[in-house]
């Protein structure tokens, strides 16, 4: 008789604690969601219809285009992907482009993680300095030093080169990525660093071996921002790169594809070349969420 008159009170109270772990979900909430749930669903059809249209666009003759531009190919031209790879010239571009962006970006991400972990950790006279001049570089526009960078590039023999662009390259895009990885670095826990410099370890081991592990969701965040912004980059490869037709990359050449022809223009070979350039930029952005998806913790428990 005990036991089963003081097991209900029992009962009650376990459901009650199982009633007060259940979240609850007002009105606001659902509305709120299902309001950015709606945006999201938006913006996703905004973004990806145009990269359907054109993906079908590139198998289809100009005149299909015009014609029945949201309809399947009647015939799908393959053909179209070797016509812009020859006609237009993309073939040598492309080599340029992957020589210029890959070099680009390896040196401004190595400079720039280097930097800014500097910058976030020691401070010494003039670090503020150095500091609020990268921020300063995010709000100088690049057409106002088109030329003199052309002056400079032309007086050290650097127009028209791979070298010339990479420097300029690197140059644009340091700022950003330094301002992007400085609060990065310094939501860091810099104890161990401190650790690692007790077990012996130097400052270029603890930030290549301890810290920069750490900082692989940023650094791919920044890699993927700074890879897409280099690739598209137009206005300073046609003012410093023009000259030598030879090194020209993949935006000048698209353009010159695009406005060479006047009114001939085959538009199947054309969004076929903007396929090929869009490409690349979707396989490096697939390889580096793989890193978004990591956290610090986890880099710490390594």
């Amino acid at each position: 008789m005990t036991a089963q008159l003081t097991s209900p009170p029992k009962t009650r109270a376990a459901s009650g604690a199982l009633d007060l772990r259940k979240p609850k979900t007002s009105t606001g909430d659902k509305v709120v969601g299902g309001v950015s749930h709606t945006i999201l669903v938006i913006w996703s059809v905004i973004v990806v219809l145009p990269l359907l249209w054109t993906l079908l666009s590139s198998f289809k003759t100009s005149s299909e285009i015009f014609d029945s531009p949201f309809a399947l190919p009647k015939v799908w031209r393959f053909e179209n992907y070797a016509n812009a790879w020859t006609d237009s010239k993309i073939g040598g571009a492309f080599l340029s482009t992957i020589i210029v962006v890959g070099c680009s970006l390896v040196l401004v991400m190595l400079l720039g993680s280097m930097c800014a972990y500097v910058l976030a950790r020691f401070k010494f006279w003039g670090s503020r300095a150095i500091y609020i001049g990268m921020l300063a570089g995010l709000t100088f526009p690049i057409f106002l030093a088109i030329v003199p960078l052309f002056g400079i590039l032309q007086s050290l023999g650097l127009l028209g080169t791979h070298l010339g662009l990479i420097l300029v390259f690197v140059s644009f895009a340091l700022p950003f990525t330094v301002f992007f990885l400085f609060s990065f670095f310094k939501s860091l826990p810099f104890e161990i660093g401190e650790a690692a410099a007790i077990d012996g370890a130097g400052e270029w081991r603890t930030f290549f071996q301890v810290m920069l592990p750490m900082a692989r969701p940023g650094l791919a965040s920044v890699a993927i921002l700074n890879f897409v912004g280099l690739w598209n980059q137009y206005l300073l490869a046609v003012a410093l790169n023009a000259r030598v037709p030879e090194n020209r990359l993949l935006s000048q050449v698209l353009g010159a594809f695009a406005t060479g022809a006047n009114y001939n223009v085959n538009y199947g070979s054309l969004f076929a070349a903007v396929v090929i350039t869009v490409v690349p930029v979707l396989i490096v952005y697939v390889i580096f969420q793989r890193q978004l998806q990591g956290s610090v913790s986890q880099g710490t428990m390594k």
